[in-house]
């Protein structure tokens, strides 16, 4: 069973919001990263970019395939994680921590989150 830590809610589409202050941290989960395999690119927006919830924000690429990384919450960029962007590996290594993507302003609409619990019982199905 993969990670999941319960400071965060979770999409369908595996990635993981973390509020952190008046900002929410994104990434993508351990699940995902796994299924995905070695990390190789990772394109995330610039700040200022206003993201939508449920809409692509940028991508991911494998040595599979490429993925897009879907936004959990509406709101605006206001930072990136350029050592992600660096060491793209990061993303395998340390999905929760140092891997975060990008950091929103968020709005009101946070999408449909799971909690940590309905997470790992949605990927327990997809197993």
């Amino acid at each position: 069973m993969s990670d999941v830590p319960d400071d965060r809610r979770y999409t369908k589409e595996h990635e993981w919001a973390k509020e952190d202050g008046d900002r929410v941290l994104i990434g993508i989960t351990d699940y995902a990263q796994d299924q995905l395999g070695d990390v190789v690119f990772v394109g995330l927006p610039d700040p200022g970019t206003e993201v939508e919830a449920g809409k692509p924000l940028g991508e991911v690429e494998s040595t599979k395939s490429v993925s897009d990384v879907y936004s959990p919450v509406t709101g605006k960029v206001v930072d990136k994680n350029a050592e992600v962007e660096d060491n793209p590996e990061l993303i395998n290594s340390d999905p929760y921590g140092r891997a975060w993507l990008v950091a929103v302003e968020a709005g009101d609409d946070d999408g449909d989150l799971l909690t940590a619990a309905e997470y790992k019982a949605f990927i327990s199905e997809e197993e």
